[in-house]
């Protein structure tokens, strides 16, 4: 969706996250002085919105900003501009106090779960550090949430006294899902939580994402370049590419009826568990652009299989084409 200001925010009860215009640049420095010479244009100009108990998927190449989008939305990375409210209050804004409280209600689960837990630290005291910094209840409370937090993940209370490397990837993968649990947030962005483990692992951790989503009412951002991962668990899918989102839609709108180039090659490369279908493949030519130096235009056009003059000159509204399905595409009408 498409926003300009505060006077277009969602008026809906049942939003509980929405992005307005976010925009994200890292500066490039470099001379005796170190001054910033570019600027990484790592997500620029999103907008969307999460409702209270959904899960929106969002995919992309890799380098398209996907992690960066959802750190900055949890406000780890500090937004260059833009909106990002949560429950009504604007996170961009919050003082630390503030901000603080809202963490509580907002989790990430990593795409690493080794480099994210600390080796030297039994994972029971990973698990409660949130806790801890909350001020959450006294320590035999502390405790017996981290062991509830274990038990709702699949694993066992006697674990919390074992280090990272006794578990396997998928096991640790579960600790990092119970890290993010133990708060009881409203809210968890799931930055690729898939893509390091064994296929049959990832089934078991996205069943385990649904159940939990189930029991604790909640919201997810799931990040993914798989769209095969993305169409298991997602509500609603958004694509993007280069900083920019270019669809949003249903999932069942969205695999059904792509409408944006990118979107249409993405789809093409998923594999058909049919050896008798066969599905033609769009070949996308030429490398992903610098988001340093951006195309002018529609940041796809210089790979686009279907581009006009129009759509180097001029970038293309993000508009709803059809109800709930966004595209930013000259050719979409």
């Amino acid at each position: 969706m498409a926003t300009n200001g505060n006077s277009n925010r969602v008026h809906d009860d049942e939003v509980l996250l929405e992005v307005q215009n976010l925009v994200k640049y890292f500066p490039v420095r470099g001379g005796l002085l170190q001054r910033v010479q570019a600027w990484v244009r790592a997500v620029d100009d999103v907008s969307f919105f999460v409702r209270k108990g959904e899960t929106l998927g969002l995919v992309g190449e890799s380098g398209c900003g996907k992690t960066t989008l959802g750190r900055t939305v949890l406000r780890l990375l500090e937004p260059t501009g833009g909106h990002v409210y949560f429950e009504g209050g604007d996170v961009a804004e919050m003082r630390p106090n503030d901000l603080k409280k809202a963490r509580k209600d907002m989790q990430i689960i990593f795409q690493d779960p080794y480099s994210s837990l600390d080796p030297r630290v039994p994972i029971g005291e990973s698990i409660g550090e949130g806790l801890t910094i909350h001020g959450i209840g006294e320590p035999k409370h502390r405790n017996r949430m981290v062991q509830d937090a274990l038990e709702a993940v699949g694993l066992y209370p006697e674990h919390a006294r074992r280090y990272p490397h006794e578990f396997s990837g998928g096991q640790r993968q579960r600790i990092g899902i119970a890290r993010a649990l133990v708060l009881q947030p409203k809210f968890i962005v799931c930055d690729e939580p898939v893509s390091a483990l064994d296929v049959s692992i990832q089934s078991q951790v996205l069943n385990l994402l649904k159940k939990l989503q189930a029991e604790y009412g909640l919201t997810y951002l799931f990040i993914a370049h798989n769209l095969s991962v993305v169409e298991h668990i997602s509500d609603r899918v958004a694509v993007m590419y280069l900083g920019k989102m270019v669809e949003l839609a249903d999932r069942d709108e969205l695999f059904l009826n792509p409408m944006h180039p990118y979107t249409l090659a993405l789809m093409s490369a998923i594999p058909v568990p049919d050896p008798t279908v066969q599905r033609e493949r769009i070949i996308l030519k030429g490398d992903v652009p610098s988001p340093l130096n951006p195309p002018p235009g529609c940041r796809f056009h210089p790979r686009c299989p279907v581009a006009i003059g129009l759509c180097s000159e001029v970038e293309p509204e993000f508009r709803e084409i059809v109800e709930g399905h966004w595209v930013a595409c000259h050719r979409v009408t």
